[in-house]
């Protein structure tokens, strides 16, 4: 009986953290209107106070970290749903891992666009003619 609850428990806050990652992940059309938006105008609203050169790189970065905040919710609230059992130490690897991938191909795709090998469709079409 207590099994059964811990697994009631655990897929219930699975499906709550799912739901909430769906509203904040890019995958819904209507997230950005009402929440994404919002969010990072209040995240980026101090910054704006400082220094109003502050408030677009903070607003962008804001809105990147609402989308990847949604995703990883719901990476973490299915992995409750449908493992309830399973261990949270292969989870906290997973996401790890993902981090650390997603950071080099951001870095490798940064010194690219830096050293003009990714470029503007238009100016790498000049550079070929």
């Amino acid at each position: 009986m207590v099994m059964k609850f811990k697994n009631l428990f655990s897929r219930t806050k699975g499906g709550t953290l799912t739901l909430v990652g769906f509203i904040l992940s890019p995958l819904s059309w209507w997230n950005d209107l009402f929440v994404n938006f919002p969010l990072s105008y209040i995240i980026a609203f101090p910054f704006g106070l400082i220094n109003k050169s502050l408030f677009q790189p903070a607003f962008i970065g804001a809105y990147w970290l609402t989308n990847i905040l949604g995703l990883l919710l719901m990476q973490k609230g299915g992995k409750k749903f449908f493992h309830p059992n399973s261990n949270s130490t292969e989870f906290n690897k997973e996401l790890k891992n993902t981090l650390i991938w997603g950071s080099v191909y951001t870095l490798l795709i940064g010194i690219l666009i830096l050293y003009g090998v990714l470029s503007f469709p238009s100016e790498f079409l000049e550079r070929i003619k």
